[in-house]
This record gives C-alpha cells, sequence and structure tokens, in this order.
C-alpha cells in the first residue's frame, strides 16, 4: 500500500507540477533477487525520499531517526514497515541496531537506503558525509551503490512553490566494501557523488569548491 502510494505522489507530480524524471546508470544495480546492497543517496527534498522505492527493483529499508515515528498519519505508517529507526543519542547501541536489522534485511534481498549527508542539502551545497552508510556495507560485505539526485532544481528543501523540470537521477557503479575502511570508503562515496552533481547541475556549482574539499565523519 505504501509503495503505491508513493508511485500515486511521483505520477501526481509529474502530472500535475511538470516534473520529470530521467534515471541513467541501471546497469549498475546489483543482480539477483537477494544480492545485497546499501544506496548511498544526494538528499535535497523529500521528493527522493518519495522517488527511490518507486525505482527499486528491490524493496528498500530505509536508516531513519525515530522521531519521525510520531509524525501523524505518515510516521504512523512508517511504524508498520519493516525498516530501520533509530535514536541519535544512543550513537554506538544505534549503530548496532543497524548493522544487526541490516543483516537480517539484506539476507531477505531488501536493500538499505541512507542519505550519507543525514539531511536536506540546499542545491548547489555540499553537506558532511558521515560514515554510518559505509560502516554497514563493510559490516555487511555488501556494496555501496552512489547516487546523484538533482532534486532541489524542481521541489527545493523547505519551498512551498515546485517548479516544472527534469530531475536526474544518476546510479553509480558499485563500489565493494571488503577490506576497505569506513573513512576511505565514504571519501569515494562523496567524491563521485558530488562530480556527478557537478555534471548533472553545473549551474548550481558555478561558485562552489571542489567535490574533495568537504571533510568526511
Amino acid at each position: 500500500m505504501c509503495a503505491a502510494w508513493l508511485r500515486w505522489a511521483v505520477a501526481g507530480a509529474r502530472v500535475i507540477l511538470g516534473i520529470e524524471v530521467r534515471v541513467t546508470g541501471w546497469e549498475n544495480l546489483p543482480q539477483g533477487q537477494t544480492s545485497s546492497g546499501v544506496l548511498l543517496v544526494k538528499h535535497q527534498s523529500t521528493f527522493e525520499t518519495f522517488l527511490m522505492p518507486t525505482l527499486m527493483p528491490h524493496p528498500l529499508a530505509y536508516v531513519f531517526k525515530k522521531e519521525l515515528l510520531y509524525v501523524p498519519f505518515f510516521g504512523w505508517a512508517m511504524s508498520r514497515m519493516d525498516m530501520i529507526h533509530i535514536d541519535r543519542s544512543r550513537r554506538s547501541e544505534a549503530f548496532n541496531k543497524v548493522v544487526q536489522q541490516g543483516r537480517r534485511l539484506m539476507a531477505q534481498g531488501v536493500w538499505v537506503i541512507m542519505f550519507p549527508e543525514g539531511t536536506r542539502i540546499a542545491r548547489g551545497q555540499q553537506g558532511t558525509y558521515k560514515t554510518g552508510g559505509a560502516r554497514l556495507a563493510i559490516e555487511c560485505a555488501a556494496p555501496v551503490i552512489p547516487i546523484a539526485v538533482t532534486s532541489a532544481k524542481c521541489w527545493p528543501r523547505k519551498a512551498l512553490i515546485k517548479r516544472a523540470g527534469v530531475v536526474d537521477v544518476s546510479i553509480g557503479p558499485p563500489i565493494s566494501s571488503v577490506g576497505r575502511k569506513s573513512d576511505e570508503l565514504m571519501a569515494e562515496v562523496q567524491g563521485w557523488i558530488e562530480t556527478e552533481m557537478r555534471r548533472l547541475d553545473p549551474q548550481a556549482y558555478a561558485d562552489a569548491p571542489s567535490a574533495s574539499q568537504t571533510p568526511v565523519h
């Protein structure tokens, strides 16, 4: 029911708001019904939160802060789904929960999706990439799939008015997590996503620093 509702929302954005979606890199997604994967996605607006489950060939499990469970209707629906909600005030306990549930879900063919910047980032800006997604992939020996999304061109964060246009979704080549260190792996993810964002939306990054100048935490 939730996946169907998301498809209606994305279709409504296309019909009512004129927001089209263009996807490249389908060939980079892991193959097989039980293949594992950790999707690390650029986060600019609510749009990609709705969009990703409608695109992927596997069910997705979001990692999200438990406070979202208290949002009327939306949070209540999320609480009924098999996803990973965490208490960010208990960091080590929260990460252990992510690993435990992530292993279980990926063994069932569910992919885990995370936004490594942690929050929505304005168009043309680069947030601080946190290593939680890389650490999860390493613990589960799962490949990382970096994804760049230009949603803020049409659906800026905290903006009431949306714009017609094309949202590009670029799926990067899978990156093996085996034998990697989390900060090194996340630096590679960050480099690919931010370089791709500058290629997809060069006007937004005309005065921005290079993709490698923001540290990984």
